[in-house]
C-alpha cells in the first residue's frame, strides 16, 4: 500500500517507529501534489520550502528525544480563509489577492504547536460563499472521483486535497455545510464542531454567528485527533467557550450502549435522490445490527432553514465585508485614462471589480435585509425562526442521542450544472444548514457509492459539545464497513 494512501494515525505510527522520516513523508506528498494537482486544482499555494524546513525540525526533535506534538511530522493543508503569517491569504478573492497577514490564525498556531507540517493553502469558494468551489476568483477545483464534477463547497479544495491523497488531513470551515457537504461528495470524513469549540481568531469572517473551523480526514480516528488539537478556549475570540477539551481519541473505540438514533421524516421527503436514500437506510440498518434503536423524530421548522440562513448569513456578510473598500488594504480600483475617482466612485468600483458575482449577490441580499423598513420583516423574523429551529433540535435530542440522515440531497453534480441557478445551488445545503443555525455539532462520514461510483455521505448531528459521543457513534459504523478505506481511481492509478 502506497504510503500516501494511509491515514494520519497510521503515518504517525510509522514516524514513531522510525520507518520513515517527516522529510521523506513530506516529499512523498509534495510529489503527489506535483503529479495530480494540475488535474484536481485543490491548492492555491504549495509551500514546499517551508514544509520541508518544518519537517527537518520535527525530525531533529525526534532524533534528540525531545517531546513531540500530537501531529509531529504530519502534513496538513489549510483552507485559504485562515491567516498564515507572511503567506498570501486570499479567500480565493481578487479583493485579497496580495494580502499577507502579519500573524497566524489560532488554528495555524495550534497546528504549529502540535508540530504539524503546513504544506499549503487550499482553494475555496470566494469568501466561503458557495457549494461547489466554482466561485473562486482563481481556479475551479475538481472532484477526485470524477474530474468533470464539483468537489462541493465552500471548502472544496481542502476536501479534494484529502480525497486525492495530496495531504493526509486538511482544515476547512463550515458556515452552512461547507465542511460536511464537500466531505460527503469527496468520500471522506468532515466535522463541524459546536459553535465556540474552535477559535475563530484569524479566520476571515463570512457570517460570524455561523462560521466554525473543522477537520477533513480519511477516517473518524484522524478527525478526533485533529479536533483534539484544534479545540479549546481562546480569549481573543469573544465567542470561544471556556470548557475542557475531552480526549476524543481515548474513548473513540468504545461503542455506545443503548444508542438511540433519531430519524427525521423531513430528511426523507421530496428532492432526495433515491440512491442516496437507499444508502442512508442501509447505514441505519447497520446501526440496528449493532444494537441501536431507530426513533422517529420531527424537525418541523427545517423547511425554513435555507430561507432563514440566506437572510442571517447574508446580513452578517454584508456587515463583515464592508471593510473591503479599497482604502485600508486589499484591492483598489485604478482610474482609467483621463478619469478622476472620488471617494464614492473608488469604493463602488473597487467592490465591483474586487468581488465576484456570488459575493456581490449575497452582499446585496444582506444589505437589503438590514435596510430601514425591512429589518423587522426579514432579519429580525429570521432570528426568531432560527430560535424555533434550535428548539426543534432540543426537542428531538430529548428522545435520541444522535440525529442521522443524508448530508447532501444528491451526489456530486457536473461542473457548471447549477452555476446559472443560484436557488438550485443553495438547496445543495438543505440538510446541513440547520446545524449551523442551531450551533450544534455535526459530521459527515462515507456510507456508500452510487452506481456511477460517486461517494455518498451519512450526516450525524449531536447536541452542543457532544463531539466525543459523535466520534464514538461514527466509529461504530466504520468498524463494520469499509467505505472510509476507499480511494478514487485517480489515486489508485488503475
Amino acid at each position: 500500500m502506497s504510503i500516501i494512501l494511509k491515514t494520519a494515525s497510521e503515518l504517525r505510527e510509522l514516524l514513531n517507529q522510525g520507518q520513515i522520516t517527516s522529510v521523506e513523508l513530506t516529499q512523498q506528498f509534495l510529489q503527489a501534489i506535483s503529479t495530480r494537482d494540475p488535474q484536481v486544482k485543490a491548492f492555491q499555494l504549495v509551500d514546499a520550502t517551508g514544509a520541508l524546513e518544518q519537517a527537518e525540525k520535527v525530525d531533529a526533535k525526534r532524533k534528540a528525544g525531545q517531546p513531540l506534538g500530537a501531529l509531529a511530522g504530519i502534513p496538513v493543508a489549510v483552507k485559504d480563509v485562515l491567516c498564515v503569517k507572511g503567506q498570501p491569504t486570499t479567500c480565493s478573492s481578487k479583493m485579497l489577492e496580495n494580502f499577507r497577514p502579519p500573524y497566524d490564525s489560532a488554528t495555524v498556531e495550534k497546528l504549529r504547536a502540535a508540530d504539524a507540517v503546513i504544506i499549503g493553502k487550499t482553494n475555496m469558494d470566494e469568501f466561503a460563499m458557495g457549494s461547489s468551489t466554482e466561485n473562486s476568483a482563481f481556479m475551479t477545483t475538481r472532484n477526485p472521483w470524477d474530474l468533470e464534477r464539483i468537489p462541493g463547497g465552500s471548502s472544496g479544495g481542502s476536501a479534494a486535497a484529502v480525497a486525492a491523497c495530496l495531504a493526509p488531513v486538511s482544515i476547512g470551515t463550515d458556515t452552512g455545510g461547507s465542511i460536511r457537504q464537500p466531505a460527503a461528495l469527496c468520500g471522506i470524513v468532515g466535522s463541524k464542531p459546536t459553535y465556540g469549540r474552535v477559535s475563530r481568531y484569524g479566520l476571515i469572517a463570512f457570517a460570524s454567528s455561523l462560521d466554525q473551523v473543522g477537520p477533513f480526514t480519511h477516517d473518524t480516528l484522524d478527525n478526533a485527533l485533529l479536533l483534539e488539537v484544534l479545540a479549546g478556549f481562546d480569549p481573543r475570540d469573544s465567542t470561544s467557550v471556556n470548557r475542557p477539551v475531552p480526549s476524543y481519541t481515548q474513548t473513540i473505540q468504545q461503542p455506545l450502549e443503548g444508542l438511540r438514533i433519531g430519524v427525521p421524516k423531513e430528511y426523507f421527503e421530496e428532492g432526495l435522490d433515491s440512491e442516496i436514500q437507499s444508502a442512508i437506510k442501509q447505514a441505519l440498518q447497520e446501526y440496528q445490527k449493532l444494537g441501536a434503536k431507530l426513533v422517529d423524530v420531527s424537525l418541523p421548522h427545517s423547511k425554513y432553514a435555507v430561507a432563514t440562513y440566506y437572510i442571517v448569513a447574508t446580513a452578517e456578510a454584508s456587515s463583515n465585508l464592508a471593510r473591503y473598500d479599497g482604502m485600508h488594504y486589499g484591492y483598489r480600483a485604478k482610474p482609467q485614462s483621463g478619469e478622476k475617482l472620488d471617494l464614492i466612485r473608488t469604493y463602488s468600483r473597487t467592490r465591483a471589480e474586487g468581488f465576484g458575482k456570488e459575493v456581490q449577490r449575497r452582499i446585496m441580499l444582506g444589505t437589503f435585509a438590514l435596510s430601514a423598513g425591512y429589518v423587522d420583516a426579514y432579519y429580525l423574523k429570521a432570528l426568531k425562526v432560527r430560535r424555533l429551529i434550535k428548539n426543534d433540535f432540543d426537542q428531538a435530542f430529548s428522545q435520541c442521542d444522535v440525529i442521522m440522515g443524508p448530508t447532501s440531497p444528491s451526489a456530486a453534480f457536473k461542473l457548471g450544472e447549477k452555476s446559472n441557478d443560484p436557488l438550485a445551488m443553495y438547496l445543495s445545503d438543505i440538510y446541513t444548514i440547520a446545524c449551523n443555525l442551531a450551533g450544534i455539532a455535526g459530521m459527515s462520514i462515507p456510507c456508500g457509492l452510487t452506481r456511477t461510483g460517486l461517494p455518498i455521505g451519512l450526516q450525524l448531528q449531536v447536541p452542543p459539545f457532544e463531539e466525543e459521543k459523535m466520534f464514538r457513534i461514527a466509529r461504530m459504523y466504520e468498524s463494520v464497513t469499509d467505505w472510509h478505506t476507499r480511494r478514487p481511481q485517480l489515486v489508485l492509478g488503475k
